[in-house]
């Protein structure tokens, strides 16, 4: 199985500031059988089934590596970006940096939970979020109604945001107590009528969304930002920032340790994913719809059709 990211399709149309190397095989939420191994490797063997992740590879020796922080590493290599993916029958993947998945998990929930899952656990991480806080989530889809039930776990109350009703009724049917249907409601008067956020996070690729939780903020309140639009910069009001010791943070994704964590907090029964199945034919199709805003929350490629 091969997830579709919205980086995927940042990747194809050349979105972002760091351009990927085309031509290029996007993918970075993959999961299947080891097929082959490379003569040094030691810790998988021909069968193990594995998920490769978007950190394709990381130094281990830099200061970010060393700290805890790889997926900072000025050296990394990230699959279906810079190096090619897994939408596709077979991929090649660094043994160290792919993760196991746990026996009787579906591969098509593990698929997502390489990339969704671990950037909104997190994110919800980086928040800081516990329990009696309001966690608003900006943008309910693929990482979006992920970054609910986390918060969830961490014993927040969530208000989910989002463009889209039947979004929303997926927000609310995953434990959010409120939501906001931000075409016809100004989530900041919502929000701040509820207290304030004590973190917003963004995973919406609009500034406007960036905008709107910078504004939903309570005193000492943060953000964490996780989507990335297409125009790249959001105006930041330096005075609000400072008076009311607000913070703006940025969380690209986790590491090997929290993948396994991801993984193992969804063979429990812990979280739920929502996800519909594609052929890789029709992933450009698939792509299009995404963009459209047509799919609720994630698209799987099935590659054993």
């Amino acid at each position: 199985a091969s997830g579709l990211c919205h980086t995927d399709i940042h990747a194809a149309r050349g979105d972002w500031p760091f351009k990927a190397a085309l031509p290029l095989i996007p993918g970075h939420e993959g999961v299947g059988l080891v097929d082959r191994v490379g003569a040094d490797v030691r810790n998988l063997k021909e069968g193990d089934r594995v998920a490769i992740p978007w950190l394709g590879w990381a130094c281990g020796i830099c200061e970010q590596c060393v700290s805890g922080r790889e997926p900072l590493c000025a050296q990394g290599r990230y699959t279906g970006y810079t190096t090619n993916g897994c939408h596709a029958d077979y991929a090649v993947a660094e043994a160290a940096f792919v993760g196991r998945v746990p026996d009787g998990v579906d591969p098509l929930d593990a698929a997502p939970l390489a990339c969704a899952g671990i950037t909104s656990y997190k994110a919800v991480k980086v928040s800081g979020a516990r329990p009696s806080d309001l966690v608003a989530v900006f943008g309910i889809a693929g990482l979006g109604h992920l970054t609910v039930q986390y918060a969830l776990m961490a014993g927040a109350t969530v208000v989910a945001v989002d463009r889209r009703d039947a979004r929303l009724t997926m927000a609310k049917e995953l434990g959010a107590t409120y939501t906001v249907n931000s075409s016809v409601e100004d989530p900041v008067e919502v929000v701040q009528g509820l207290g304030g956020a004590n973190a917003a996070i963004v995973l919406a690729p609009a500034v406007k969304s960036f905008e709107q939780a910078f504004g939903s903020l309570r005193r000492n309140g943060v953000l964490v930002a996780i989507g990335i639009p297409k125009e790249n910069i959001f105006q930041l009001p330096i005075f609000q920032t400072i008076l009311l010791g607000l913070k703006v943070v940025g969380s690209p994704v986790g590491t090997r340790a929290e993948l396994a964590e991801t993984f193992a907090l969804h063979a429990s029964g812990r979280t739920k994913v929502v996800r519909e199945t594609r052929s890789l034919e029709g992933v450009n199709e698939a792509m299009s719809d995404v963009v459209e805003g047509k799919v609720e929350a994630r698209v799987v490629l099935d590659l054993r059709a």
